[in-house]
């Protein structure tokens, strides 16, 4: 049995959807101000387009999120070195965490409203539990370290959009200044002594 392929007209919706949502997030001071209505109005659908093909706000946002996000998830899975699994984890623990921080920074208003969704704990959700999942298994490849769990947890919260937002947007620490502060802080954890640079995403 073959595998419908999507309408080229969803398709064109799906991207009209996701650019209105990427602009709205943009302009408003607030995630929590754009709604559903305000995206099918900016994208030219109708509400009940919306509501068919993400389910809920929400689920839109996820989906875009996780569009957005496409390019480093396959870096992540079959790239080469720093980001790839042949990489070594001393190498590609850094790598990851500053291509999810330049994620962030690229797309803060997306990764805010996504953080914001009030649809229980952040940590719960799946993007989290991808990312945490794959760093506490390259960490436990580096002996020495402390619980592992906990480690990756830490590190994590320095690529959490709200303080990359507090930061880039509210105190305006330029991009590079907070890739290498993250790269210092990840070095200490990871007790790496010699200086570090993060490859260019």
């Amino acid at each position: 049995m073959t595998e419908r392929r999507p309408r080229k007209d969803a398709l064109r919706n799906r991207a009209a959807v996701f650019a209105a949502a990427d602009a709205l997030f943009a302009r408003r001071q607030s995630p929590d101000s754009v709604t559903m209505a305000d995206i099918a109005t900016e994208a030219g659908v109708g509400k009940a387009t919306l509501f068919r093909a993400f389910g809920d706000r929400t689920g839109l946002i996820r989906a875009l999120y996780e569009a957005r996000l496409e390019p480093i998830r396959s870096a992540v899975e079959q790239g080469p070195p720093p980001l790839g699994p042949d990489a070594e984890p001393l190498e590609r623990v850094p790598a990851l965490l500053d291509a999810v921080l330049c994620f962030k920074l690229d797309n803060r208003h997306l990764a805010l409203a996504l953080e914001q969704t009030g649809s229980g704990s952040p940590y719960s959700a799946e993007h989290y539990e991808r990312w945490h999942t794959l760093l506490r298994t390259l960490l436990e490849r580096i002996p020495g370290l402390p619980d592992r769990d906990f480690t990756a947890h830490a590190l994590l919260a320095a690529t959490r959009a709200d303080l990359v937002e507090h930061l880039a947007g509210e105190k305006g620490l330029p991009r590079d200044t907070m890739r290498a502060q993250l790269a210092e802080f990840t070095a200490r954890i990871l007790g790496v002594r010699e200086n570090s640079h993060p490859a260019q995403p």
